[in-house]
């Protein structure tokens, strides 16, 4: 049985028990015994670490989120580590179009508005669209935006072909893509290579008419520089559900920046999370018990 043994820590839900229970394993406080870990807690790497170190016999660690890049320093080869990826790709996908349409519609504008004002909007039927990533959550965006015959092209590190896409493109042809874009969505991982990324340099060479909408993480984004962005009409506006630093504090520049909206990280709530993770653990309970293949194994030397 103790293969079978399963501790979910350093809190647990009583979703993420039963969907344990549900696909066979067993649940146990943590101890030599228990060889599957469900970590809860985005927020205690540090924690998780020294939990690992004094349980080397653990073989599987399930983590909350589809970002891993708090856990830079605990990922290892000696170990199965499985994330959330594509697990919240719906709902989050979601929010990215929402985002779009309510930048290119100018809705920041208009909810403030007191008069008639101008009549603007910019579409997404037939436009180009850059999608910077290649996970789950731009599988899902590209299947919202193919009613808009949108112009679909993906930047991501492996170019291969994705269903929906006109083209997939690699890293090195950022720019380019960047320059024809009307409007470019932030869905990759925070890596080394993908921090602080969108930069002055990178808002440069985009159209002044263009948008930008962040679904990823806040440190892909230099904040200082898209608010220059912004105040100098370099791009037409902004919208992020993540921001650097986070919480985003009262007061801090980045409120008040021209054409920008502000989610606080809400593109998958606290429901929708327990919901689809619990879904997750059901995978992934199973793969550790021989019944199934892993689904969001992470890969240590890439970091996601």
């Amino acid at each position: 049985m103790a293969n079978k043994l399963i501790a979910i820590e350093p809190k647990s839900f009583p979703e993420y028990e039963a969907a344990v229970v549900s696909a066979g394993g067993v649940l146990a406080p943590l101890s030599a015994d228990v060889e599957g870990l469900v970590w809860t807690d985005y927020s205690k790497p540090e924690q998780l670490k020294a939990v690992l170190a004094e349980n080397p016999q653990l073989r599987w660690v399930q983590l909350p989120f589809a970002g891993v890049d708090a856990f830079a320093d605990v990922l290892s080869d000696g170990l199965i580590f499985t994330s959330a990826k594509g697990a919240y790709r719906e709902p989050v996908a979601e929010h990215a179009l929402a985002l779009s349409l309510a930048l290119m519609r100018i809705i920041p504008e208009r909810v403030r508005a007191k008069t008639w004002g101008r009549k603007f909007a910019d579409t997404l039927y037939e436009t180009r669209v850059l999608i910077f990533g290649g996970g789950g959550i731009t599988e899902e965006l590209l299947k919202l935006l193919a009613p808009f015959r949108s112009d679909v092209r993906v930047v991501r590190k492996n170019p291969a072909p994705m269903a929906g896409a006109s083209a997939v493109v690699a890293f090195e042809n950022l720019n380019d893509e960047l320059q024809q874009a009307d409007l470019v969505i932030l869905a990759a991982a925070l890596t080394p290579e993908t921090a602080g990324l969108f930069d002055a340099t990178k808002f440069s060479v985009m159209k002044e008419s263009a948008y930008l909408v962040s679904i990823a993480r806040g440190p892909m984004v230099v904040t200082s520089d898209l608010i220059a962005a912004l105040e100098q009409g370099q791009i037409a506006g902004a919208a992020l559900d993540v921001t650097d630093p986070e919480p985003l504090p009262d007061g801090h520049p980045l409120w008040d920046a021209k054409n920008i909206i502000i989610t606080p990280h809400s593109a998958d709530t606290k429901p929708m999370v327990i919901r689809l993770f619990s879904e997750r653990l059901v995978e992934n309970t199973k793969a550790f018990l021989g019944l199934g293949e892993w689904v969001g194994r992470v890969d240590s030397k890439s970091g996601y």
